[in-house]
């Protein structure tokens, strides 16, 4: 949100000039497979990360990690995803959360919350990296880049936009740089004790340190609409932060510059082939110099996976449909892969795990969707521990047909198998259609049975009088 804060300064068109001191000391990384789309806007991915770390590697001190709330457990989460979409004809800018919890395709895990695309993607490639021989250092840093790769991807096959650029900040540098502006104020509806991110604050307006501030923005525990609220806090405190600096010029201040320039220099990450100051200069004269903030439409808020994970499910064409209406453009059409009829695929189903008769079941959910029965019984390969779908190439259209119609099931190759042959495995992890657990459940795994629609709320505008109050 650090980083955010600055490129949507310089977005309103106040100081830019003075941000070249902002982004000299900023590290930058590479190969992240940016940009290359034409799709009416450039857009900027905001990540704020769930780190031990700073953007430099360096492990936080005990202090610091007091101060955050955040404890000592191993992993990088995305907190904040947002996609900040400044439309090429000159207006106005527009800040688009997604939640946390989205239910989205993830390469190489199948479904899974868009929140664990770096983390997982980041730990499976360092798992490995380390097992080829590769030193500790170097294994971190290629699988860092790995897990930003794969949320970069994520965001873009559930938006259906190209990712022009990339910034990432900690969660220190959000302490650091609300600290730096001497606080934020707030407004809350009702008080609130909350113990898991620290949130403890009475109703009413209110000034928060970095600290407290981190608590405020990351509460999603006991309240009414979960992460949905925490997004619109985000949002507001974003809107406040923007309002306080335009109105105090902080960044004219040199000794506002220089603390600010330090916290950022020391958490935020930007992607190297970005020309900030030329962007920021383009975008100086942006009519009326405004930046809504927007959050996706969410099809269920209380959605719940097979297996009993809390989820929010999106769907893709809504959320893409909504996204191309922000540069008020049709959304082209996809050169998309093409449909697979499933009267076309045969399909064998074989039982690696312990439960009698799921083949069977399997067999019969895939059948109930047009799929051709193949054959029907006990696996005799190799032992397996996660459930897949076999198939000649992992890139086969009629394997991820299967895969997709099974909740998300992982593609691997089997060179031993036909390019017309599509096989399921099925370990003792399986828990969709056609598995005891899945009872309730829709083909992508979640329920739908009391879904909580979530339509896109009216913008919230950086340039309001005073905080908004919220839940």
């Amino acid at each position: 949100m650090a980083i955010s804060a600055v490129l949507i300064l310089a977005i309103t068109g106040f100081a830019w000039r003075s941000v070249d001191n902002l982004i000299a000391n900023i590290d930058r990384i590479g190969g992240l497979g940016l940009g290359g789309g034409r799709d009416g806007a450039v857009d900027i991915l905001l990540v704020g990360i769930d780190s031990r770390t700073d953007a430099h590697g360096n492990p936080l001190t005990t202090a610091e990690r007091e101060m955050l709330h955040a404890g000592d457990e191993v992993g990088t989460n995305t907190d904040t995803v947002v996609l900040v979409r400044v439309p090429n004809d000159g207006r106005s800018a527009t800040a688009i959360s997604i939640p946390r919890d989205s239910y989205v395709d993830i390469g190489g895990q199948g479904k899974a919350k868009i929140n664990s695309a770096y983390g997982a993607t980041k730990e499976t490639e360092r798992a490995e990296l380390l097992e080829q021989g590769e030193s500790e250092s170097d294994a971190e840093r290629d699988a860092t880049k790995a897990g930003r790769q794969a949320l970069i991807k994520s965001v873009a096959d559930l938006t259906g936009i190209t990712v022009d650029h990339y910034a990432e900040v900690s969660l220190l540098g959000f302490v650091l740089l609300t600290d730096a502006v001497g606080g934020v104020e707030v407004c809350l509806n009702n008080a609130v004790d909350e113990w898991m991110s620290g949130a403890q604050f009475p109703a009413g307006r209110q000034r928060l340190d970095g600290k407290q501030a981190l608590s405020f923005v990351r509460q999603r525990h006991d309240l009414p609409r979960g992460d949905i609220d925490r997004i619109v806090r985000q949002q507001v405190f974003m809107a406040q932060l923007v309002g306080q600096l335009l109105d105090a010029k902080i960044l004219a201040n040199p000794g506002k510059l220089s603390e600010i320039s330090e916290a950022v220099g020391r958490t935020v990450v930007l992607d190297d082939g970005w020309d900030v100051l030329g962007f920021l200069q383009q975008l100086k004269d942006l009519s009326g110099g405004e930046v809504a903030f927007e959050t996706i439409p969410v099809a269920d808020l209380n959605s719940m996976t097979s297996d009993g994970e809390s989820v929010v499910r999106v769907e893709p064409e809504a959320v893409r449909d909504y996204i191309a209406g922000l540069v008020g453009e049709q959304r082209a059409e996809e050169p998309a892969e093409p449909e697979v009829d499933p009267s076309t695929v045969t399909v064998s189903v074989l039982n690696a795990g312990g439960t009698a008769g799921l083949a069977g079941r399997v067999s019969t959910a895939l059948t109930g969707e047009g799929f051709r029965e193949g054959l029907v019984g006990n696996y005799t390969g190799a032992s397996v521990t996660s459930s897949r779908v076999l198939a000649a190439d992992t890139s086969d259209p009629k394997a991820a047909a299967v895969a997709e119609a099974l909740g998300g099931l992982t593609v691997v190759a089997d060179t031993s198998l036909s390019a017309d042959t599509v096989s399921v495995v099925l370990a003792s992890d399986y828990s969709g259609p056609g598995s005891a657990a899945a009872g309730m459940f829709d083909l992508d795994g979640t329920s739908s049975a009391t879904a909580t629609p979530i339509p896109p709320a009216p913008p919230i505008d950086a340039g309001q009088n005073g905080p908004k109050c919220v839940n």
